[in-house]
């Protein structure tokens, strides 16, 4: 296990096609003490699927949350054990997702108008596991969208013993918007989020939606015990490092030393049959509003695709930026 303290002010979201086995270890090297969180996997598929490609990690991404889906007490509780036995950190259920898929499998965000049943979940799953089990919502759901039910959700659930709920400051609109219009078009409501802490200040109140600077997080900070970080940090992810740095004064490396260390990860990879694009694709941020960021995009984008592409082409690209 990472050796940092559990800092779990700062969490990076789960983010479907996007926090796999390489970004998180990437982005661990920028965040040393964030909590981060893998892709949604949903209970179905830890008992079907194959485990290693779902379950794998380095231990250095740690401390690491798996994050399920499904609505079955049982079955979640199985795949929650499961993730235990794999040395994850913490479960965390999928409350949030809005996408059809999701929706028909009868988990994610439409779950938040059954908070009986999601209390059953977790307390399935907390029965399963000495590990924390963690809730991520919306503030409401389609026309469910007022403080009171919000406010309901959580203390149903929080029956269950769950501590910690991680709140997205957005509704779900559970038809007619496609996933990316539910993260754009619903208006955030941060105060949702503040006024939960004050009605359970005995459990920690996690925020996330929309922060994007510094000066966003420590002014959530100070109503909330900590806050998410979505697409800013895929997009910009030395914005973590400079977070970590302002938060808890944790050194700030370059750019190039972190894409050295990754490179030691990346050519282990390599020698196992991974391909090259398969880990670039999560560094194409590093250098955003730096000179030379669009030839290190450029450089990496397109020779990264060849099949039998290797790590020179990332320092060909660091060449550029240097």
């Amino acid at each position: 296990m990472n050796n940092c303290a559990h800092r779990r002010d700062v969490r990076v979201a789960p983010m479907m096609d996007w926090t796999d086995r390489h970004c998180r270890y990437f982005l661990r090297l920028l965040a040393p003490s964030a909590l981060l969180y893998t892709e949604m996997v949903t209970a179905q598929a830890v008992r079907h699927g194959v485990r290693e490609r779902l379950l794998g990690f380095d231990p250095a991404e740690q401390p690491l949350a798996l994050q399920l889906g499904g609505s079955e007490p049982a079955l979640l509780a199985e795949a929650a054990q499961t993730g235990m036995h794999y040395g994850y950190d913490e479960i965390n259920l999928n409350v949030g997702c809005p996408s059809d898929r999701v929706q028909s499998g009868r988990f994610g965000a439409c779950l938040m108008a059954e908070p009986a049943l999601v209390r059953d979940c977790i307390s399935a799953m907390r029965d399963a596991v000495d590990i924390p089990v963690t809730v991520k919502s919306r503030i409401g759901i389609d026309a469910q969208d007022d403080y009171e039910f919000l406010r309901d959700f959580v203390g149903t659930v929080a029956e269950s013993g769950c501590d910690t709920f991680i709140v997205h400051a957005r509704k779900a609109i559970l038809a007619g918007l496609s996933p990316k219009e539910n993260r754009e078009i619903p208006p955030l409501r941060y105060p949702y989020v503040y006024r939960l802490k004050q009605d359970f200040p005995d459990l920690r109140i996690v925020l996330n939606g929309g922060v994007r600077d510094i000066d966003a997080v420590r002014g959530h900070l100070e109503h909330v015990d900590g806050v998410m970080i979505g697409r800013e940090a895929y997009h910009n992810p030395y914005f973590l490092a400079e977070l970590e740095h302002s938060l808890h004064g944790t050194p700030l490396p370059t750019r190039e030393a972190v894409m050295a260390r990754y490179l030691d990860y990346v050519e282990a990879r390599l020698a196992e049959g991974v391909r090259l694009n398969a880990m670039t694709r999560h560094v194409l941020g590093l250098y955003l509003g730096r000179p030379g960021a669009r030839q290190w995009r450029r450089r990496l984008a397109e020779g990264a695709c060849a099949r039998d592409a290797g790590a020179d082409v990332i320092r060909d690209a660091l060449q550029r930026v240097a």
